[in-house]
């Protein structure tokens, strides 16, 4: 198993990735605040909402199978009940790293959704926020990687 610190690198090292989760109310939602460091930070960045059409002022996909050109990474940032589906998307679009947000409280790891992406060859990162690692990290997040670390909710193996 690759320590979390290597998988991290190897999902950030991607350049085109799907954030799950995405509100239409622009803030400081997770997904919202994930979604607008990546585009930040130069990645090809693409939000995805069911339930809209525009996020942040860009076009929105209601799944990932409706991103033009598909994606190499997704970040899910939805509720833990919604992991699973999406984990069966990424499996059946080929999608090989999927990063499950959480940093306190439950996030949006759900235990069926990591093994169903393990037990399909996805590389799965169940705790944690891609904002705590690389060149998208930030004091804050530094911070909240230690503490995370230390209660749990960052793995320290993937």
């Amino acid at each position: 198993m690759p320590t979390t610190k290597a998988a991290a690198a190897e999902f950030l090292a991607h350049g085109r990735i799907a954030v799950t989760g995405v509100s239409r109310e622009a803030g400081n939602h997770g997904s919202n605040v994930v979604y607008q460091r990546l585009r930040e930070r130069g990645y090809d960045v693409f939000a995805v909402n069911p339930n809209a059409d525009t996020v942040e002022g860009d076009a929105c996909y209601h799944d990932l199978k409706s991103v033009p050109g598909g994606v190499d990474a997704v970040v899910i940032g939805t509720r833990p009940s919604r992991a699973e589906d999406t984990m069966r998307e990424c499996a059946e679009l080929g999608i090989k790293h999927v990063w499950m947000h959480r940093a306190f409280g439950g996030g949006s790891v759900s235990d069926a959704a990591t093994e169903y992406g393990r037990s399909h060859g996805i590389t799965v990162i169940d705790g944690g926020c891609p904002l705590m690692f690389g060149a998208t990290s930030d004091p804050g997040h530094k911070f909240m990687r230690a503490v995370c670390t230390l209660t749990g909710k960052v793995p320290r193996k993937v």
